[in-house]
């Protein structure tokens, strides 16, 4: 049995959000390039200007998007692992806060009726899996909500099957345009419950931009749903063009046998994920 403070976790989460707010990802940095290569116009400027804004913010260690999101912390916990100190929750906050303040990020959480700020950007919202062994894994993504505010959550019959699946991707895209900063990233929940479902698809997003899921019958979905969607003609920023997604990342778990649940999350092009290992 291993302890762990979670004052280690706090940590964690503070290093990791104010990594994740003034850099894009690597993987994303290179599918923004290779996006750019492929345009011309009003697109290809777009795309340059969002590889220079993401440049400037990580070597002037700047917020790289206005919107510096809610934070989403997804932990996974090994069995052999005894947390001590504050409550785990308590402890991701006071990361988050922390990184906020002195990251001079936005503090964009407020009450949902009153919209009363709570002026630090907390609480964050906490995913825990308990998998085996003795580390804790850290995943912190700070998610903007003009991409999610074009998310959606189907209630599919199983009839609808996979043709069903990829006409929910696409027009969730179709219908969104230009409002969620394209070109986007989609992540995919398919399966489990109303719950369950919109987790994975947010789950879908932390995975290395691009990598096929393993299963070919789910990597076919993604291929098909991404070519769908780029020839829809939003392009970068909505000003047209042949890349209106980055990639499709798709997650799926059993589910019932009378329905078919899929989520889809979308990820504005400003992709912010970091990871760490306590181990």
């Amino acid at each position: 049995m291993r302890t762990v403070d979670t004052k280690q976790i706090e940590d964690c989460v503070y290093r990791l959000a104010l990594r994740a707010g003034r850099r894009i990802t690597e993987p994303c940095r290179l599918a923004l390039e290779q996006a750019s290569r492929k345009e011309a116009g009003a697109a290809q400027f777009a795309l340059s200007t969002l590889l220079e804004n993401a440049r400037i913010a990580e070597e002037q260690q700047l917020p790289v998007c206005q919107d510096t999101g809610m934070s989403v912390v997804l932990l996974e916990v090994g069995q052999e692992v005894c947390l001590t100190g504050r409550l785990l929750t308590e402890a991701v906050d006071e990361g988050v806060r922390r990184a906020y303040r002195d990251g001079y990020f936005r503090k964009s959480i407020c009450d949902p009726l009153s919209r009363a700020n709570t002026g630090d950007n907390t609480p964050a919202h906490v995913h825990v899996d308990i998998v085996r062994g003795d580390h804790v894994r850290v995943t912190y993504l700070p998610k903007g909500f003009g991409s999610e505010n074009m998310s959606r959550l189907f209630m599919l019959t199983p009839a609808q099957g996979k043709a069903g699946i990829i006409d929910c991707i696409v027009e969730t895209v179709r219908l969104a345009g230009s409002r969620p900063c394209p070109p986007v990233i989609v992540g995919v929940g398919i399966g489990g419950c109303f719950d369950s479902c919109a987790l994975l698809a947010k789950k879908a997003l932390t995975r290395e931009l691009g990598s096929a899921h393993p299963r070919d019958d789910v990597a076919a979905i993604e291929r098909e749903a991404l070519q769908k969607i780029n020839a829809l003609g939003i392009g970068a920023q909505g000003f047209g063009g042949t890349v209106t997604a980055l990639a499709v990342q798709c997650e799926l778990a059993p589910t019932h046998i009378a329905g078919l649940p899929v989520a889809v999350n979308i990820q504005c092009h400003c992709m912010r994920c970091e990871e760490e290992v306590l181990s």
